[in-house]
């Protein structure tokens, strides 16, 4: 049982290691990860301005946000991206992992009551 349990957990750290630093299925993965920044980056914030405000001022501020969203943010929003759907992927080997174990353990209590 002990095996077993060891080999579920190494399958684990194995598949969870693979994941996190070369993807699984870099295309879809990657197709994922753009999808998510390109949604995120859509829902950039709007300026208002005072109705006074002098339309030098208004334009430098659309300069700095279109650089900021067009140049800065890109990069940044997609490496956030990478890390949470690479932790989602993790997350969901780990609930497999639980449910593996859990049937294990199931198994060894079966067979405890039978005897074997």
């Amino acid at each position: 049982m002990k095996k077993k349990l060891k080999d579920a957990l190494h399958r684990y750290k194995v598949e969870s290691f693979k994941l996190s630093h070369h993807g699984l299925d870099v295309a879809d993965i990657s197709r994922e990860i753009l999808d998510a920044t390109q949604i995120a980056l859509q829902n950039a914030y709007h300026l208002h301005f005072e109705k006074d405000a002098s339309p030098q001022r208004i334009e430098t501020f659309r300069m700095v946000k279109t650089f900021v969203t067009e140049a800065l943010l890109p990069p940044v929003v997609e490496k956030v991206m990478r890390r949470i759907t690479a932790v989602e992927k993790q997350q969901v080997q780990l609930v497999a992992l639980l449910d593996e174990l859990m049937q294990l353990l199931s198994e060894d209590e079966h067979s405890v009551a039978s005897g074997g």
